[in-house]
């Protein structure tokens, strides 16, 4: 009965804003809209812009439902109102684009921090301990918005914050452990940030002899690209390899992590061996045989592993790469005894 209930409740919630949308669009295929196409126009604009989003707000303003995803609705009623509002008629929507739009996206991103910094500061006064921004930054976008959209959400976040933004070189505590200073992967991401740079030039200069647009939309996309390399780099040296109390936290930077009770160990080894992965078999790294590796951990019973952007899969045995593999092995066999 209350799953009923509750089905029937996002039903109206999201239900009334799409009749909302669809409705619009089709007053722009009518005779009417034809005949006052100007006037109609700043309507439909603002309907699409600011009426529905507004009438979505009353709806959830009771319910269990992030306010923030009034946003996606905004920019959604952007997109829409760009492809349905003649070219000539969008100086409403153009205004939003360059007054209203840039607002509600330092907003978000103020929202989004703030909202991290609040999070990082609980988890200390309750765990006494340090909580990485990444963990923080997906505890808190799943609190913003609904879904796997708070994954993507959080990944653009912290590419951002960890390309551009955290500098400050870290120093490590005993139980944390790099793996990136004799691995290669830095290097490896650095050289392919400058290959995609030199194809970028070279890949412009040809398309501006065949369309100036399609030349900037793929310099702007290699660019983007570099910029995601670049901040993926840059969590590979923030994010270490951990172990507090009894819980083992393997990272990859933001690209993959597992988190691994160290009583569901069954076997943990130093090994460089080839291994035959498979669907139980997996490697940390998301590089594959790109990346070495040198430990090899077998579990008791299956565990979950999170990919990139929030692919899920499990596993029982996982290999990945460690600097100081003696001191890691032993502070993981020390918890084992203990």
């Amino acid at each position: 009965m209350n799953m009923t209930t509750k089905t029937h409740s996002n039903l109206v919630v999201f239900g009334v804003p799409v009749l909302l949308i669809l409705s619009v669009i089709l007053i722009t295929k009518s005779q009417i809209f034809t005949s006052n196409t100007s006037a109609l126009s700043i309507g439909i604009t603002l309907d699409l812009l600011f009426t529905i989003p507004i009438v979505y707000f009353v709806l959830i303003k009771k319910r269990n439902i992030p306010k923030t995803t009034i946003v996606p609705f905004f920019i959604l009623g952007m997109v829409i109102a760009s492809y349905i509002i003649p070219q000539e008629h969008q100086s409403t929507l153009n205004w939003a684009k360059n007054w209203i739009f840039p607002f509600v996206e330092l907003g978000v991103g103020v929202f989004v921090f703030y909202k991290v910094r609040q999070t990082i500061q609980r988890y200390k006064v309750n765990a006494k301990q340090e909580l990485d921004f990444f963990s923080a930054l997906k505890e808190t976008c799943s609190e913003i918005v609904p879904g796997k959209i708070s994954i993507f959400l959080a990944m653009e976040v912290a590419v951002f914050y960890y390309g551009f933004v955290s500098w400050k070189k870290r120093i490590l505590a005993e139980n944390e452990f790099t793996y990136h200073k004799n691995s290669g992967t830095i290097s490896l991401l650095a050289a392919l940030i400058v290959i995609i740079g030199v194809e970028t030039y070279v890949l412009h200069i040809l398309l501006l002899k065949w369309s100036v647009i399609a030349a900037w939309i793929a310099s702007i996309l290699s660019v983007y690209s570099s910029i995601q390399i670049f901040g993926f780099l840059k969590s590979i040296i923030k994010r270490p390899i951990t172990i507090e109390d009894n819980i083992l936290h393997l990272r990859y930077g933001i690209l993959s992590e597992t988190t691994i009770d160290i009583n569901n160990i069954a076997s943990i080894e130093i090994t460089n061996k080839e291994i035959e992965f498979d669907a139980k078999t997996i490697k940390l790294s998301p590089l594959g045989e790109l990346e070495s590796h040198n430990m090899l951990i077998t579990l008791k019973k299956e565990n979950m592993f999170s990919g990139l952007y929030g692919m899920k899969k499990t596993y029982t045995t996982i290999a990945f790469f460690i600097d100081d593999k003696d001191r890691f092995v032993s502070s993981v066999k020390d918890r084992l005894k203990n």
